[in-house]
């Protein structure tokens, strides 16, 4: 039943945006913000686009203060359930709401994903035995009379009944707040039991499971949990982390994909065999998406679902029924196809380099990392890339990549040629800024082993819904790396 859902939410897109615009349009017009912005005027996208500016969290933190000194009625019709916290730039902490209407997709969303893909590979053996959530701690603290904490944890405490039977780890292990010892105590209670399904976010994934077999000295994960059946990942992209999740699990392991974030839950893997995402487009999310470099301009272009091209990067705007109004969640997505509208994540809108114009995304750092590990027989555990604008020995600046390996090249010159030729063939921007001399080609350094693991627990953003970027246009956490160096 859910799969044929599913592929009738694939057929529907456009038709069911629109419905969705008008009720989210209808349900907010005697809001604070509804009012303000004349909802009761608004009749179609142009309108909307003419009342409404795209906003960031800076935008509408007014509004989220409003919650927190008591009124209702503000983003959304009466109060927030939770606000969700997430880790801001320029914000410091960031409360996302988080409303009983929206609340219930954050859940149902992954169940679908999860039964749509057991339907196609006509397999629901993992619902016979346990399944283990790595989420951030189900605790809440207050913001004003409202309560808040991690997305990942609050989603724990809407887990219904008949699944929370099956659900592991236990509450008060969930709650534990450092990592360490929260994984520790999950081993000791997962140990022995019939686990089928593991799910979580592919880095925290990947430690929880090395230090799994290290702990019970096995070398194969079937060794401990025979009946795994499945994998569920999401938060980052997954491409980086393939090599070690074949690694850990094998090749064959199905593997489910989903986007969900605080401010809605966005897609997931549409078919086994295919890495491109839906877009959830019966999630209580209306969608609007906007080029990345308009997104500066006093009057940038906004296009609804209907107006969207293949092979284009977009900014991702989302209208939801948790009560934001055209919110920048800051991430960049490339539609491959339109029937049905599948995608995928390229990078986030703040994680790019353009020191020098060149604005290199993350998709771009992440394929020719692939393919040069692919060409070198080697495997990479985490990395992030920074500009170097003013370089030690003054000569020629350079983008500089900070790479833990999991297993070396062999040839480590030849191997940053290949990278720095992969990144030219990515993105012609850079390869001109080569070719004319501006830049210098690429320059590794070393990193200790788990150097991002212990860089993130030194700053106390180990584990949880927390992880690593990928590249940066400026130097904050290159700086910040230099006592995790190799130095050999």
């Amino acid at each position: 039943m859910i799969h044929r859902s599913v592929l009738s939410m694939a057929k529907n897109a456009i038709e069911d945006q629109h419905r969705l615009f008008n009720q989210l349009i209808d349900q907010a017009k005697d809001t604070i913000f509804g009012k303000e912005h004349h909802f009761n005027t608004i009749r179609n996208h142009k309108d909307y686009q003419e009342q409404v500016p795209i906003r960031d969290y800076e935008q509408i933190k007014e509004y989220i203060q409003y919650i927190k000194d008591g009124k209702s009625d503000v983003l959304w019709p009466g109060v927030p359930l939770y606000f969700a916290k997430t880790s801001g730039t320029t914000s410091g902490v960031k409360y996302i709401p988080l409303t009983k209407t929206s609340m219930p997709f954050h859940f149902s969303c992954a169940r679908n994903a999860v039964m749509n893909y057991a339907a196609q590979i006509n397999d629901f053996s993992y619902l016979d035995g346990k399944l283990m959530f790595l989420s951030g701690s189900p605790e809440t603290s207050k913001a004003g009379a409202i309560r808040a904490g991690r997305l990942s944890g609050l989603v724990n405490l809407h887990i219904p009944a008949l699944f929370k039977l099956s659900q592991l780890p236990s509450y008060p292990t969930n709650c534990i707040e450092d990592w360490d010892t929260k994984v520790d105590r999950i081993i000791d209670e997962c140990v022995g039991q019939d686990l089928r399904l593991l799910s979580g976010i592919p880095p925290w994934v990947v430690m929880f499971t090395e230090k799994l077999l290290h702990k019970t000295g096995k070398k194969d994960i079937k060794d401990i949990f025979p009946n795994l059946k499945m994998l569920v990942s999401g938060g980052v992209n997954f491409a980086p982390y393939r090599a070690q999740y074949e690694k850990l699990f094998g090749a064959n392991m199905p593997r489910v994909d989903t986007y969900p974030a605080s401010e809605g839950f966005i897609g997931f893997q549409f078919e086994p065999d295919d890495p491109a995402l839906i877009l959830n487009t019966r999630a209580g999310v209306y969608f609007e998406f906007v080029l990345p470099e308009e997104l500066n301009k006093d009057h940038p272009k906004r296009l609804n679902l209907k107006a969207v091209e293949t092979g284009v990067t977009y900014a991702i705007l989302l209208t939801t029924n948790a009560g934001l109004w055209c919110y920048n969640i800051g991430d960049t997505i490339e539609f491959v196809s339109t029937r049905p509208y599948r995608f995928i994540i390229n990078g986030r809108v703040s994680q790019f380099i353009s020191a020098f114009g060149e604005h290199v995304i993350e998709k771009e750092v992440e394929t020719a990392l692939l393919q040069t590990c692919k060409k070198h027989r080697c495997s990479v555990s985490e990395f992030t890339v920074a500009p170097q604008v003013n370089p030690a020995d003054h000569g020629k600046p350079f983008h500089q990549w900070f790479i833990d390996f999991e297993t070396r090249p062999s040839d480590q010159i030849q191997f940053i040629h290949d990278l720095d030729e992969s990144m030219c063939q990515q993105n012609i921007y850079y390869q001109d800024l080569i070719s004319g001399s501006i830049l210098r080609p690429l320059q590794l350094q070393l990193m200790k082993s788990q150097a991002f693991r212990d860089y993130m627990r030194d700053i106390g953003k180990l584990g949880g819904q927390n992880k690593i970027p990928h590249l940066r246009n400026d130097r904050k956490i290159a700086d910040e790396l230099v006592p995790y160096f190799d130095l050999w």
